[in-house]
């Protein structure tokens, strides 16, 4: 065999069995002449300069620092109450319901938001329910759809104003293959409402109208496009301004009639046609309402971000939308990952095809529940295909929701007045080496895992993302064993030496498989559940030998897992569920997807973790 080999041979030849080596950081990947990676069964050889000695390192090493030193690539704009969204449709709005010491409408506690929105603004994904209302949810939708090879092809210096751009104009510039991402980019991004001000002597003011320029007057495609793109088999078209329509073919046109006539007589004089002869409504629409959706072409907009840094360049995209149940569109996190220096980037994507991301995140539905006194999902559809103009509108859903239901990141400020909001939180905060320990054969109702049962399970190392698997996902809401009561009430928690711990082994950031982090009995729910909580304490007294009130003091515990944890930076996510159910203990790359939201105390996100 192609490693046997190796040991009989001179370790330094860097020809070995016709096989060669692409140094990586201080690791050699064995590859063949094609540049694909060699995937061996058992090891792969590690050369250290440092120490002058070679040892044998396991495959799942290698794969973890393959993602730890690729290049991470954020496309994802700021989303903001500053965020226009598409015309006619709700602004994010964020009201503090509860703070900590007491707020108008829902009290003491802690700091938590009610956020009223429409999906269609900032970065988000426009699913098949856009215009199909019999087609996939976006939670419908397997991750492995919304990632995966791609192209960022930059047209910005070929695009203007109600400009159009075609196939040939982006196979001229980058190589699109069979079933690729395809990403945009026409410059529009500089329209995003926290960029520099664009200045023009002919504009209003001396300055381009941002929201004009993002919404309305940004290019689009040309007659052929989704056509080609549906031939290719593309898995998703994304793009960096409002719409991956032109905006010319959608309501904007009735509600900007001006900009509508500015558009139509560029056409005139450029192409000789009118807009009607060159997009005829009926085709147009049997094109995005009925084949679009059939060929499960997804489509990504209001991209941003570092999206200049990639120009006409290929990468493997993350595209990680929130997903939800009942409506069309929804916001997301994008990024795109390139090799490591010294390896190709087909080779790199080999390697991730070869072992896709788990998805660990509950589907959002108007059926989740929230927690304990929060405001559940509510979802009110303000527009609908069959009621705009010449049936060529679109499906799209008003909003309102606590954030404290299904699979969510805590941020610092739910906590800690002080702290980063989510978008102010970095990128590189989100995704890192860690470890999930399945403890789940261990824990009962009530019970208090500790650190000591977590590292008998796992190596876990210092700076890790940690994630705890109790089995509480059983009882989620989707789940066939669900038992909300169970669930909500009576998930295990953390020992009051947990925290400091967390805090020794400079833990990123934890996430748990059930409701919360704490345990339920150090939150109000202890006062809420008087029968629950003396189960609880009598479990306490029988596993450690001492009651609740002298083994958890209120004044040090309650709230442990946030108020002693977040002024540390080391924060959770909680409801963690769908694949984690196949996770073993062992080491992961972990990556949370969470909308950059500016005010946002917490989010929901989708949460991925790639085996070693």
């Amino acid at each position: 065999m192609f490693f046997a080999n190796i040991l009989s041979q001179a370790i330094f030849d860097t020809n070995i069995n016709n096989a060669h080596f692409l140094r990586y950081g201080e690791t050699l990947f064995p590859s063949m002449p094609n540049g694909l990676p060699v995937l061996a069964p058992t090891v792969f050889l590690h050369y250290s300069q440092s120490v002058n000695h070679h040892f044998f390192q396991p495959p799942g090493a290698i794969y973890m620092k393959l993602l730890a030193s690729a290049k991470w690539y954020d496309l994802t704009q700021s989303l903001s109450i500053f965020s226009p969204p598409a015309p006619n449709e709700k602004a994010l709005e964020v009201h503090f319901f509860k703070r900590l010491t007491g707020a108008y409408g829902g009290g003491a506690g802690a700091n938590g938001q009610i956020i009223e929105w429409s999906n269609n603004t900032g970065t988000h994904l426009v699913g098949e329910r856009a215009f199909h209302s019999g087609a996939r949810a976006i939670a419908d939708i397997p991750f492995h759809e919304l990632s995966g090879p791609g192209v960022i092809v930059d047209l910005s210096d070929a695009l203007s104003d109600y400009g159009f751009y075609t196939p040939e104009m982006i196979t001229s510039r980058v190589e699109v293959r069979t079933g690729d991402i395809l990403v945009i980019n026409t410059g529009y991004h500089k329209y995003v409402w926290d960029q520099p001000d664009v200045y023009n002597d002919h504009a209003q003011g001396g300055v381009e109208n941002k929201e004009f320029g993002y919404w309305v007057r940004h290019p689009g495609p040309s007659p052929e496009f989704f056509e080609w793109a549906i031939n290719m088999k593309l898995k998703a078209i994304a793009v960096d301004c409002g719409s991956a329509e032109h905006p010319m073919n959608t309501n904007i046109r009735y509600l900007h009639a001006r900009e509508f006539d500015k558009a139509a007589a560029k056409l005139k004089a450029e192409s000789g046609k009118t807009w009607e002869e060159l997009f005829p409504p009926e085709w147009y629409y049997e094109l995005t309402h009925v084949h679009m959706p059939a060929a499960h072409l997804v489509l990504a907009e209001g991209l941003g971000g570092q999206i200049d840094e990639l120009k006409n360049q290929r990468a493997w995209i993350l595209l990680g939308a929130i997903p939800f149940m009942e409506t069309d569109s929804a916001w997301m996190r994008a990024c795109a990952l390139q090799a490591p220096d010294g390896m190709t980037q087909d080779a790199f994507d080999s390697a991730l095809q070869n072992n896709p991301a788990m998805d660990l995140t509950l589907p959002f539905s108007v059926q989740t529940p929230q927690w304990a006194n929060y405001e559940p999902l509510t979802v009110t559809y303000t527009k609908r295909v069959g009621g705009q103009y010449f049936g060529m509108g679109r499906n799209n859903a008003h909003c309102r929701a606590s954030f404290h239901l299904a699979t969510h990141m805590d941020g610092e400020r739910h906590f800690w007045s002080a702290g980063r909001t989510i978008g102010q939180t970095p990128f590189e905060f989100w995704h890192g080496e860690g470890v999930i320990v399945d403890i789940s054969d261990t824990v009962s109702n009530s019970s208090v895992y500790t650190p000591q049962m977590l590292m008998e399970r796992a190596e876990i190392r210092q700076g890790d993302i940690l994630l705890i698997k109790t089995g509480w996902h059983r009882y989620g809401w989707n789940s066939p064993e669900s038992d909300e009561f169970r669930y909500m009430i009576k998930h295990p928690g953390p020992s009051p030496d947990f925290a400091d711990w967390c805090v020794q082994m400079d833990i990123r950031w934890l996430g748990i498989d059930c409701v919360a982090m704490e345990h339920p009995m150090n939150t109000i729910q202890r006062n809420w559940h008087p029968k629950t909580f003396a189960e609880a304490n009598a479990k306490l007294v029988e596993q450690f030998g001492a009651d609740w009130d002298t083994i958890f003091p209120l004044d040090k515990y309650y709230q442990d897992m946030h108020l002693n944890l977040f002024p540390k930076r080391i924060i959770h996510a909680e409801n963690l569920g769908k694949e984690i159910a196949n996770a073993s203990s062992g080491r992961y790359y972990i990556a949370a997807l969470i909308p950059k939201g500016m005010e946002l105390e917490t989010c929901w996100g989708r949460f991925l973790a790639w085996k070693s």
